[in-house]
C-alpha cells in the first residue's frame, strides 16, 4: 500500500513529517507504534483475506471516554473445569457469520470435552500456532446476560490430550468494544444449552 501526502495534511511517519510517498505493509505491532499518525491519531494497516484496509485508532473517541471497564463474574473454581482435546483427523474449515454480515471460513481442528453436573458437553476449537486452543462460543446467557458470544483460549493440551477448560478465563470479543472488529460467531454445535455465569460479561459504558 502507497501512501501520498502533502505539506499541511498533518501526517507523520515515524515520528517525522510526512510529504511524498511512503509505501506500508500490513501492521501487527501495537498502534501506538503505527508509523503514520495524524495528530493524536494512529494509522494501522491491516490485511484481511487478501484487502487492505486502515484502521484510525482514535484516542479522543466518544467510545472510548464513556468506556468504564468490563464487568466480570467473580472467580468460581466450579467453573475450572478438566477436559480432554480430541483432534481431527484433518482441520476442517466451517463457514460462519462474522460480526460484519459477511461470511467467512474458520479453520477447526479439534475439540474439547468436559462435563458441567455430570452432563459431556463439547466446544470445537481451532489450533493455534503454539499450540494452544480458541473456541467462539455462546450459552444460556448469551446477549441476556453476558455479551453474545465470548472467546476462550485454553493453553495447549498435555500430550494425553488433557487440558483446563477455565471459563473464568472468558473473554468478550473485540467487536464488542467497536463496530470495527471483525470477529467470527460461534459455529454450529458451539452454543452450549446451559448457563456459563464465569467469565467476563459485558462491556460497562
Amino acid at each position: 500500500m502507497v501512501l501520498s501526502a502533502a505539506d499541511g495534511d498533518g501526517l507523520t511517519a515515524d515520528g517525522r513529517p510526512l510529504t511524498g510517498e511512503i509505501r506500508l505493509t500490513a501492521d501487527s505491532g501495537p498502534f501506538e507504534a503505527s508509523r503514520i499518525a495524524a495528530g493524536e491519531h494512529r494509522l494501522v494497516v491491516l490485511r484481511r483475506e487478501g484487502l487492505w484496509a486502515v484502521r484510525d485508532v482514535d484516542p479522543g473517541s466518544a467510545a472510548r471516554r464513556t468506556f468504564r471497564g468490563i464487568e466480570a463474574m467473580v472467580y468460581d473454581a466450579e467453573w475450572e473445569l478438566p477436559g480432554r482435546f480430541r483432534p481431527y483427523d484433518e482441520s476442517r474449515t466451517v463457514l460462519v457469520e462474522n460480526a460484519d454480515g459477511r461470511e467467512r471460513g474458520l479453520g477447526l481442528g479439534g475439540e474439547i470435552a468436559f462435563s458441567v453436573g455430570g452432563t459431556e458437553h463439547t466446544l470445537q476449537v481451532a489450533v493455534e500456532a503454539d499450540g494452544s486452543l480458541w473456541a467462539v462460543f455462546a450459552d444460556a446467557t448469551s446477549g441476556k446476560d453476558s455479551y453474545r458470544f465470548r472467546f476462550l483460549r485454553p493453553a495447549a493440551p498435555a500430550e494425553d490430550g488433557t487440558v483446563t477448560v477455565d471459563f473464568n478465563r472468558a473473554l468478550l470479543p473485540p467487536c464488542a468494544f467497536a463496530d470495527h472488529f471483525i470477529c467470527p460467531f460461534p459455529p454450529p454445535g458451539n452454543t452450549l444449552p446451559i448457563p456459563v455465569p464465569a467469565g467476563e460479561r459485558t462491556v460497562v459504558g
